[in-house]
């Protein structure tokens, strides 16, 4: 040993030295507080104390409750660990104040029940995704659709001959045009108030097969008309242009729709005021429509044709509306 100290100093010094002076220390400081510490005698305090503590009255002991004792919860007096379940599962099923290993409490509310516009919103949504599936399914019929409505090409009649050639979209679209027709008007009769039923989508199947079968009449109708007059072309032309505005009709009133079902106050009055103008412009475009048309291949006055818009336009929707408040009032 002191051959390895002799030939490692810094060793010694860096690991030895520091420990050795706080052995010494030590023993200074003990030597020390022996040496120094004294015993004062009871009589040493002075008298003025003795007399303060005598002039002091008698306090009353503190008495200690016999429950204010801190105890060991008997949950954890003695209980057996459970190796197969985790230790803090254990102790919180035998927690003292919680009552954490008791069955929860089970509140039988039945079937969660529906209040607002969930149905309506599925419907909408429906709605415009079976606009979407027509759109990508039959994209060249719209785009003529849209370029005879709007006079953008001089080919109007072999646009009209296409899209006569096209029963399929045709039909669809006019059976979108009265699923969307049923559900404004049912829209509007309840706004109103004027609803002569109060189920909401019994109303709207009533005003989509009332639509369907006034214009299903009116077809049948013009067809008989061009057949017996010996007016077949001008029939044709007629009902086309009829339905072409049916079509778009349906097409416009699809964000109408879901503005009237889902807005109240001032948004709701502008929506509602705005598909009117809309909807009103469009009967006023296809009147002028057909009454060129019709005037290119009949010769007639023009207040016979007020008469028949009056007669065959007007008066079957005030007549069924009529039906409707007395079968049910």
């Amino acid at each position: 040993m002191p051959v390895i100290f002799a030939k490692q100093p810094a060793y010694f010094l860096r690991n030895f030295l520091p420990f050795i002076c706080l052995l010494i220390l030590m023993q200074t400081a003990s030597g020390q507080s022996n040496t120094d510490t004294t015993v004062t005698p009871i009589d040493s305090f002075p008298a003025a104390v003795t007399d303060t503590q005598a002039q002091m009255p008698d306090l009353p002991a503190m008495e200690i409750a016999s429950d204010s004792v801190s105890k060991k919860p008997w949950q954890f007096a003695d209980w057996d660990i459970d190796w197969w379940l985790p230790l803090a599962s254990q102790v919180l099923k035998r927690h003292p104040y919680y009552s954490y290993n008791s069955d929860p409490v089970v509140i039988l509310t039945g079937l969660k029940t529906f209040y607002g516009k969930e149905t309506l919103f599925y419907a909408l949504t429906g709605l415009l995704l079976a606009f979407a599936l027509l759109k990508q399914s039959f994209p060249k019929y719209f785009n003529d659709l849209f370029s005879l409505l709007f006079r953008t090409t001089l080919k109007q009649k072999q646009i009209r001959e296409q899209l006569m050639q096209t029963p399929l979209p045709s039909f669809l679209l006019n059976i979108f045009f009265a699923v969307s027709g049923g559900l404004y008007i049912d829209i509007l009769m309840q706004h109103f108030d004027k609803a002569p039923v109060e189920n909401f989508w019994l109303l709207f199947l009533y005003c989509a097969l009332g639509l369907s079968i006034i214009y299903s009449v009116k077809f049948a109708g013009l067809k008989i008309s061009g057949w017996l007059f010996n007016m077949r072309e001008a029939a044709d032309n007629y009902i086309f242009i009829v339905f072409l505005i049916n079509k778009v009709i349906g097409i416009f009133l699809l964000p109408f729709l879901l503005l009237l079902s889902f807005t109240k106050g001032n948004v709701y009055q502008v929506t509602l005021v705005l598909s009117w103008c809309g909807v009103a412009v469009l009967y006023i475009y296809r009147f002028l429509l057909t009454y060129a048309t019709v005037r290119n291949q009949v010769r007639f006055n023009p207040f016979h044709f007020f008469l028949y818009l009056v007669a065959f336009e007007a008066a079957p929707l005030l007549l069924i509306y009529k039906a409707l408040l007395f079968f049910f009032p």
